[in-house]
């Protein structure tokens, strides 16, 4: 859709704030994909490869390294020339990591695929997961589109339903496998993300303002026009200072770990959980397979009634249940040696997770409201570490103390849910020097404007 909104009628802006949400939400939906680019394969590598347990977790882990750092740069990125560049850069090495998979796959899998050859796996791993990185390049799309009223509703369906797709992959993924071979599984997954590139390259288009200075149009005029097409938020005039800004902050880095816990431990778990029920329980290939997509999905489409409880309860009182709830989670999976109660402690966790993962987003802009972004950045990007850090050292606990190194593995989840419950204690019992603050320089901005 072309829409001028120039008085001359020389500048345009393409696209709307609903079709850029849903080409948004389809880009995240197939990049997030590669959150489960190795857990639903692992078992075919343990055999054919004979990877130890600290090796796989290394393997499940690694698409997350990519996926967490380049949620930064990527995501201030848009500030600088909208979302669409960005979030085509990191599709399209997503590709390359999968066709690169695909490729090894055909020539060697599965006579010819040796320990040798498992540092390719991480490399096209590590490539393959840069499209978990779009999250924060489609945070900012959206929320440049939507005025400041509708981002909360925006966001949630953005955040809610491209996390669904590790969950849809656990569950497709292997059935592709079973009826066509591992490399048909990966031929797929290629085949997928590479139509949803297209649909984006057709949907996804950038917000107003930054459409507007393309085409040459003044910055004041730009910022102007921008307004006029219903464009509320608009780029910081310095990326970098709002990172640093929100760097020296210490309420930021109780947010990341925060997030390090909620959302890291998410990504952790959606890779790790089908080596676990497997190694540990023997459950089937299918039944690993679909306790690991239920848990994924259902902490996936929690995270959109976690948002309003937050609304609803303050950001804190919601955080304190949820990390309560993960932690009896986990404790029921380290100590349990029961298959039901341990898939109890699963959807505690699940819950836990996915409600934990809406408070602390509420809970960025009031505690550090003069860096919003960078906050942003730091948290989503430095907490989605979590998904790289905690499988491989699952992975070793496991190799240490044998079979019942994977359940006791779950004890880094009693740990983690211990200090997050300390850091959103110690967050509310600052929340009043917050408040004071940010009231004291709204009525100083406001003094200085009647001056």
């Amino acid at each position: 859709m072309n829409r001028d909104i120039s008085p001359s009628g020389a500048a345009s802006v393409k696209g709307s704030a609903q079709h850029s949400l849903l080409g948004a939400t389809i880009g995240f939906f197939i990049g997030f994909g590669a959150v489960s680019l190795f857990g639903p394969t692992a078992q075919s590598f343990i055999k054919v490869m004979q990877l130890s347990p600290a090796q796989v977790g290394l393997l499940v882990a690694m698409p997350m390294l990519t996926g967490s750092l380049l949620r930064i740069p990527f995501g201030a990125w848009v500030d600088r020339s909208g979302g669409k560049r960005p979030f085509l850069f990191l599709l399209v090495a997503s590709v390359i990591g999968i066709a690169g998979l695909y490729w090894m796959l055909l020539k060697l899998y599965p006579a010819h695929l040796t320990q040798a050859d498992y540092p390719w796996l991480l490399f096209f791993g590590a490539l393959g997961g840069c499209g978990i990185a779009t999250f924060s390049v489609g945070i900012g799309q959206v929320s440049y589109w939507f005025p400041k009223s509708k981002q909360g509703g925006a966001l949630a369906f953005y955040a809610g339903f491209g996390n669904t797709s590790p969950g849809m992959v656990a569950i497709l993924l292997p059935l592709i496998i079973a009826a066509g071979g591992l490399w048909m599984g990966y031929l797929v997954s290629l085949t997928i993300v590479v139509v949803g590139i297209v649909l984006y390259l057709f949907l996804g288009y950038d917000a107003p303002y930054f459409q507007l200075q393309r085409q040459g149009v003044a910055q004041a005029e730009a910022e102007t026009l921008a307004k006029a097409h219903g464009q509320e938020l608009l780029p910081a005039p310095s990326v970098l200072r709002t990172l640093i800004d929100s760097a020296a902050s210490w309420r930021t880095w109780p947010l990341v770990a925060l997030y390090f816990t909620s959302f890291g431990g998410f990504l952790a778990l959606t890779a790790w959980l089908p080596t676990f029920w497997g190694s540990y329980y023997k459950a089937s290939h299918w039944v690993a397979l679909g306790l690991t997509a239920g848990f994924s999905l259902f902490a996936s489409l929690i995270r959109v009634p976690g948002g309003s409880w937050a609304d609803r309860l303050g950001g804190e009182r919601v955080a304190l249940v949820a990390y309560v709830a993960l932690l009896a989670g986990a404790a029921i999976m380290t100590l349990s040696g029961s298959f039901t109660l341990t898939v109890f402690g699963e959807a505690l966790i699940g819950a836990g997770m996915g409600v934990a993962n809406a408070a602390v987003f509420k809970l960025v802009p009031h505690y550090v409201p003069d860096a919003v972004g960078g906050t942003a950045g730091w948290v989503g990007g430095l907490g989605a570490l979590g998904g790289f850090v905690v499988p491989p050292l699952m992975g070793r606990i496991a190799q240490s103390m044998g079979t019942i190194g994977y359940a006791r593995g779950y004890a880094v989840y009693v740990v983690l849910a211990l200090i997050s419950l300390a850091f959103t204690a110690l967050l509310y019992a600052t929340r009043n020097g917050v408040r004071h603050r940010t009231v004291t320089a709204a009525g100083m901005r406001h003094a200085g404007g009647n001056a």
